[in-house]
């Protein structure tokens, strides 16, 4: 935490509409995190008396600056079903609930990231999943699409796919709010990202365990609102340009498609393409999935 806070100029109030918007997208059946407050609580409120939420939440804008206290979640630890030993943690996986006040201004800022994401466009034209009405459908449309259009006669189409290991997880907070600053993102925008990626904690529950908090170190944190549009961003960089070919992403899922007369000229190709993505991905802290 910056020992003074100092507010930014221009930025724009919040407005009770604003808030009003990121409630409407909240799910009242949500199990809340530490606060343990539901949606519910917060639409009556709002509905009651918007200038609460709108106080309270406005002056984080101005200062650029999201509170440590709400960068506390609980990790909820569930068995996966069938597995032959639960000796391991990959027998596992963890569902964050993240704090519902916080998750409304994570919308908040979320809904204005990407507007100024869309006019800086700062996330891919291929890019697929997280940005709004691109869905899984497109990306395998686009991918149908792309392999009829590398395919006239005499030519042969090959897609190579790869994952991101661990997708949100990768994010490094001062890689991304450099590359926002650079990109000319408003600096109480870049700010409140570098507080809310850091000193973040969670609780991991689970039976037999003390609730101990832990510290988590990297990453944008799973299940917020606004964590997959910062990934995309954030990977934005590893897409490049393929000659007689193309590069699609699915959030941290991509594809490599390329056309020759023969299918070694694109083994060859996509090697060289893949390659350049991983040095690329190698600035950024990003590692994919081995196989």
């Amino acid at each position: 935490m910056p020992s003074i806070l100092r507010p930014y100029k221009e930025v724009d109030p919040l407005l009770p509409r604003e808030i009003s918007a990121a409630l409407r997208k909240c799910s009242s059946s949500s199990a809340p995190g530490p606060d343990t407050i539901p949606y519910s609580v917060w639409k009556r409120v709002h509905l009651v008396a918007p200038q609460i939420l709108t106080e309270l939440l406005g002056p984080l804008l101005k200062f650029g600056y999201h509170p440590v206290s709400l960068n506390k979640s609980n990790g909820v630890v569930l068995d996966k079903p069938g597995k032959a030993s639960y000796d391991s943690a990959a027998s596992f996986r963890v569902i964050v609930l993240l704090q519902t006040v916080s998750k409304i201004m994570e919308r908040v800022v979320a809904s204005r990231l990407s507007l100024v994401a869309r006019s800086l466009k700062l996330v891919h034209d291929n890019q697929c999943g997280s940005p709004p009405s691109v869905w899984s459908v497109d990306a395998a449309l686009s991918l149908v699409d792309t392999v009829r259009t590398l395919q006239p006669p005499g030519l042969r189409v090959s897609t190579l796919f790869r994952d991101i290991k661990g997708g949100f997880d990768n994010v490094n907070a001062s890689i991304l709010c450099s590359s926002l600053k650079k990109a000319g993102v408003p600096h109480y925008i870049v700010s409140w990202i570098g507080s809310f990626l850091s000193q973040r904690t969670c609780r991991l529950l689970f039976q037999g365990t003390p609730k101990s908090i832990s510290p988590v170190q990297v990453g944008s944190p799973q299940g917020s609102p606004i964590s997959p549009l910062l990934f995309v961003i954030y990977v934005a960089a590893l897409q490049i340009d393929i000659p007689d070919g193309l590069s699609r992403f699915y959030v941290d899922n991509f594809a490599l498609s390329a056309a020759w007369t023969s299918y070694r000229m694109n083994i060859r190709t996509m090697q060289g393409a893949f390659g350049q993505i991983r040095a690329r991905a190698n600035a950024h802290e990003v590692v994919f999935v081995r196989w």
